[in-house]
């Protein structure tokens, strides 16, 4: 009986020792993590603390005359920690209803370019107006209204692809959003078993680049705004798709203004207007048969895509 009582009471110690032990690893621990989570806690704080770049505090009227107007004057831009301007000295018109495209080599400043006019960034020289109007001018949410931005990573969001298309819009319309689903060439909605109510998982996984990209533009056509801006949207698309969304845009949204960035030949060279950009300048603007003939560069990257007779 006396060796059960001190084998108990001899495992009873162990078991409290082991919790003392395990007790202090832990404040190890605690000490190990806590510098790391301070130092964390500090830097999102200041994230938290910056004050945006934009001041799009004040609420300003923003009556303009006419619409669809995308104007850039003598724009120059330089990142807040750039040593050197990305754009500088950039001047073109997109007219209401017309279609310009922009294309340059990689690094070139295309993407820069678009991002300044739903004013993701504010030009350092110069001005960009939509509408006749300085952007700087808008009230923030009036002139996100009038802009629909298609980016170059398409980016879905967890839920639906009802909501997905109808993303930001107040009222959604079921009959709009299967229209701009066709006008996308996202046919492949409708073979899905549950259509517009099929689920899209987080980031869009279970959709491919180029149906994710149709999803994107389907959402744009679905925002009905008086510019939309497509960002290399039409690069995970095969050459028959890509025409097909652009035919279909061309015959639905002629009213509409439309910046195309691209770096396909292919897909700019119909557009009213083309742009060549080569290091943030604009080196020469025109159609596709002028730059053949003038633009020394746009030649240089027509031939490295297509053959002569192509072209």
């Amino acid at each position: 009986g006396e060796k059960a009582v001190v084998f108990g009471k001899m495992m009873s110690f162990m078991q409290y020792g082991i919790q003392t032990v395990v007790a202090f690893m832990m404040l190890v621990m605690i000490f190990i993590v806590l510098p790391r989570a301070l130092v964390s806690a500090k830097r999102i704080n200041e994230v938290l603390d910056t004050d945006p770049v934009i001041d799009a505090t004040e609420n300003k009227k923003t009556e303009t005359e006419c619409s669809g107007l995308v104007e850039f004057r003598d724009v120059d831009f330089r990142y807040h920690d750039g040593a050197e301007d990305c754009i500088s000295g950039l001047s073109f018109k997109a007219n209401k209803g017309e279609t310009v495209a922009i294309i340059g080599a990689t690094g070139s400043g295309k993407t820069t370019v678009i991002d300044l006019i739903p004013r993701f960034y504010d030009v350092t020289g110069g001005k960009v107006l939509v509408d006749g109007k300085d952007v700087r001018d808008y009230d923030f949410e009036s002139l996100q209204e009038k802009i629909a931005v298609v980016s170059q990573k398409a980016v879905l969001f967890k839920g639906d692809i009802r909501a997905n298309v109808s993303y930001g819009a107040e009222v959604v319309d079921d009959e709009k959003i299967v229209n701009a689903l066709k006008l996308a060439k996202a046919d492949f909605v409708f073979e899905l078993e549950n259509g517009i109510s099929s689920s899209v998982s987080q980031g869009g996984t279970n959709f491919s680049g180029g149906q994710k990209q149709r999803l994107s533009i389907a959402r744009a056509i679905y925002k009905n705004a008086e510019i939309i801006i497509f960002d290399d949207s039409f690069s995970a698309l095969d050459y028959k798709t890509d025409m097909e969304v652009r035919a279909n845009i061309k015959e639905c949204l002629d009213e509409k203004t439309i910046i195309i960035v691209a770096q396909r030949i292919g897909t700019i060279k119909n557009a009213d207007k083309i742009i060549v950009l080569d290091e943030g300048r604009l080196v020469a603007e025109g159609k596709h048969e002028w730059l053949l003939e003038n633009c020394d560069l746009y030649k240089e990257i027509a031939l490295s895509q297509l053959s002569k007779e192509e072209l």
